[in-house]
């Protein structure tokens, strides 16, 4: 008899291109891949807080590259995957909020937040995958809002759904070449981006309120997740969501 053997949760020798890198979840998203042995390409708009953040990770050891770029730009990111080499992996955890009701938003912040949220994300992952010469993992940070509705939340819920659309559709397109993609789906996580949340006593308790394991996220929450979506211990697993929510979309 021959025991199965667990496929591994290492990314040695693999690159890795991590959006939003600077801060947040991206950067503990940056940090977790370099941990489990991936030389990890950190990009993010800002260059100081960029260099900070992957100058810790380098001091801590950890393979780690700065790239200082807008994925709105779309000539920009052409460029500077030309640039960066190969990839076997992209998480991409550029995104933004901007929460008002449905019938007070305006169209400068629907434009704003469709441009990064879906049409960077779409333009990044298509560009990714076409420079892509074998196996790899095309992680999109979504959220728990592209499978629910929320409180003033109409435009960034229909920028989330809308990730989730495109990431089906390109899994099975993609899935003959071995390009794996699938979403990662988080709930409330406490960064300084969602302080002004948790500040508000009444949305504090409609998110307390939700999730059923009792507490809010802390970005660790998430590291273990992208690292078994980047790695072979996901090897069968696309076109899916991976909820790291609490229990807030179980009902």
């Amino acid at each position: 008899m021959s025991l199965p053997r667990t496929p591994s949760f290492r990314l040695d020798g693999r690159r890795a291109l991590v959006t939003g890198g600077s801060r947040g979840i991206g950067l503990g998203c940056a940090v977790a891949l370099a941990e489990a042995g991936a030389h990890v390409v950190v990009a993010a708009r800002g260059e100081a807080e960029l260099l900070s953040a992957v100058g810790e990770m380098q001091a801590a050891g950890l393979s780690a590259e700065a790239l200082v770029l807008d994925v709105t730009d779309r000539a920009a990111v052409e460029a500077a995957l030309d640039g960066v080499g190969a990839l076997d992996v992209l998480v991409n955890s550029a995104g933004m909020a901007r929460h008002t009701p449905a019938l007070a938003t305006v169209e400068a912040d629907y434009d704003a937040v469709m441009a990064l949220n879906v049409k960077a994300a779409y333009v990044l992952a298509q560009e990714v995958a076409r420079r892509m010469t074998g196996p790899g993992s095309i992680v999109q940070v979504s959220s728990q809002m592209g499978h629910v509705g929320g409180i003033d939340r109409a435009v960034y819920c229909a920028s989330k759904h809308a990730v989730e659309g495109m990431t089906k559709a390109m899994a099975i397109e993609w899935g003959p070449r071995g390009i794996r993609v699938n979403t990662l789906c988080p709930t409330f996580i406490r960064t300084p981006l969602t302080e002004a949340t948790f500040a508000d006593p009444e949305k504090r308790a409609w998110i307390e309120g939700k999730i059923k394991l009792g507490r809010v996220g802390r970005v660790e929450d998430i590291m273990g997740a992208v690292v078994f979506l980047a790695s072979d211990a996901s090897a069968l697993v696309t076109g899916t969501a991976l909820m790291v929510d609490g229990g807030w979309t179980a009902g």
